[in-house]
């Protein structure tokens, strides 16, 4: 099936009812065992984009690497936020999402007047005004630039921390579960990079005892969800 390229029109939308300057979100790393959690913020304004940009995860590696710099040059801003692995320990992951998020659009030499976030949840909350768009990351090209340079970004980043700890083989799986990942946590486990509240640790009875305890969710705690904005299926 054709990939359908992504449109400006949610960022259309948003203009219309008064936004002048919009940004897009996107997250890599969230279900990753080591590593951080990214996010990127594009702003793109209404020029057509490069050809052949989409969701970073339908694109082959050697395409991401070569669209990057074109991005890179081609957006109106961008930035990247990391929320470490330890943060995501201390924190939990809606927390850490929110804490990357803000990073990045701190990070940006423009304010942003609405964002366009991907997925179906709202990990940013206000005081932004958020757009929450179902496969985002496929439909709206500033999200879609932004998962492009997120995810090449953080995996490079990644490759440099497993010249380190090659066992680990980061450069290939990103800090993602990989049977060469797995295989080196049973021998070798857990490396300062890795998130030790996550559940594999669960299945490395040699390196169990240092699972760390997620944070207690709820209102006010520090894994409590955040508020959810607006929301837009776009039928996906």
């Amino acid at each position: 099936m054709p990939i359908v390229p992504p449109t400006h029109s949610v960022e259309r939308s948003l203009r219309r009812a008064g936004a002048k300057v919009v940004v897009g979100l996107d997250e890599v790393g969230r279900g990753a065992w080591a590593g951080p959690v990214t996010v990127g913020a594009a702003v793109t304004g209404l020029r057509k984009p490069p050809e052949g940009l989409t969701d970073s995860k339908l694109l082959t590696e050697l395409r991401r690497e070569a669209l990057a710099p074109v991005l890179a040059d081609w957006v109106t801003a961008y930035a990247l936020g990391h929320a470490s692995a330890l943060e995501c320990d201390e924190l939990g992951m809606t927390a850490a999402l929110r804490l990357a998020a803000v990073r990045a659009l701190e990070a940006l030499p423009v304010e942003p007047d609405a964002v366009i976030l991907d997925g179906k949840h709202d990990y940013l909350g206000g005081p932004w005004r958020v757009r929450t768009v179902i496969k985002g990351d496929q439909s709206c090209i500033c999200v879609s630039a932004a998962s492009v340079l997120a995810k090449v970004h953080r995996d490079g980043l990644m490759a440099e921390l497993g010249e380190a700890h090659p066992a680990y083989g980061f450069a290939d799986n990103a800090g993602y579960p990989s049977p060469v990942h797995r295989a080196a946590l049973e021998e070798l486990g857990p490396t300062e990079h890795h998130r030790l509240s996550w559940a594999y640790l669960d299945g490395l009875p040699e390196w169990r005892h240092l699972k760390r305890d997620r944070p207690l969710t709820g209102a006010g705690g520090p894994g409590s969800a955040e508020p959810v904005g607006e929301q837009l299926s776009l039928g996906f």
